[in-house]
């Protein structure tokens, strides 16, 4: 996991407050990554949040930087200071298009908010319902994308950041089942395959990471978990 103990000689030091599993907190951290900003890690479990984290996180979520003795919170906060303070940007130079991957980040958003109703489906006709819906989402950012190799052709941007905790979901949702969301995405296959092997978002996450995903599933006690333990059997 990249992570350091001080930053450059003179600036604040950068701390993220993270959850292992936190979609929003990997895309903080393919973000530091490809920047070349040093940080330090810290990660808390979100069913016991401690007391000094509830003091910083007015929301109760991660991720939040710490930056110095300030603290930011939401994921899309931080990675607009990111672009402000560091070097390396990953947003387009030209305002339209800027503002037209801002939107494309936050449909990554409704993206996640789908998965998660997926997953957390409490049966076969909800899990349903929600695969068309992502089915749906993902034919819409098919028609949009590059994938030449990155979301809009050669440099890797932060809509690039915000996609990739969004397949890495479906590389343990495929162990379970072919629910056939992405077929038929020429494009999608492409830039998975290519942000699965960017370095920086390989990093985001730990080894364990798919191991610690199934039993976050299983835990669920939903449509899903019901089909993840019929494929153990």
């Amino acid at each position: 996991m990249a992570s350091a103990d001080r930053a450059d000689s003179g600036a604040p030091v950068l701390t993220l407050i993270s959850h292992r599993l936190c979609p929003y907190v990997q895309r903080a951290v393919i973000a530091l990554t490809e920047k070349g900003v040093p940080f330090e890690r810290i990660d808390i479990d979100l069913a016991n949040k401690p007391d000094w984290f509830l003091a910083i996180s007015p929301l109760g979520k991660t991720p939040v930087l710490k930056v110095g003795d300030t603290a930011i919170f939401e994921s899309a906060v931080i990675l607009e200071y990111l672009e402000e303070t560091q070097q390396h940007p990953l947003h387009p130079a030209d305002p339209l298009a800027r503002a037209e991957h801002r939107g494309w980040i936050e449909f990554g958003s409704a993206v996640l908010a789908d998965i998660a109703g997926l997953y957390a489906a409490p049966d076969q006709a909800a899990f349903q319902a929600k695969a068309v819906q992502l089915e749906a989402r993902f034919a819409r950012l098919e028609a949009r994308l590059a994938a030449s190799p990155w979301f809009d052709g050669e440099k890797f941007s932060l809509v690039d950041a915000a996609f990739g905790p969004v397949f890495r979901y479906f590389d343990v949702f495929d162990q379970i089942g072919d629910f056939s969301i992405l077929d038929g995405k020429p494009k999608l296959a492409r830039w998975r395959k290519h942000l699965a092997e960017r370095p920086s978002v390989r990093g985001a996450v730990s080894a364990d990471y798919p191991a610690l995903l199934r039993d976050f599933l299983i835990r669920r006690n939903s449509w899903i978990s019901r089909l993840q333990l019929q494929a153990a059997a």
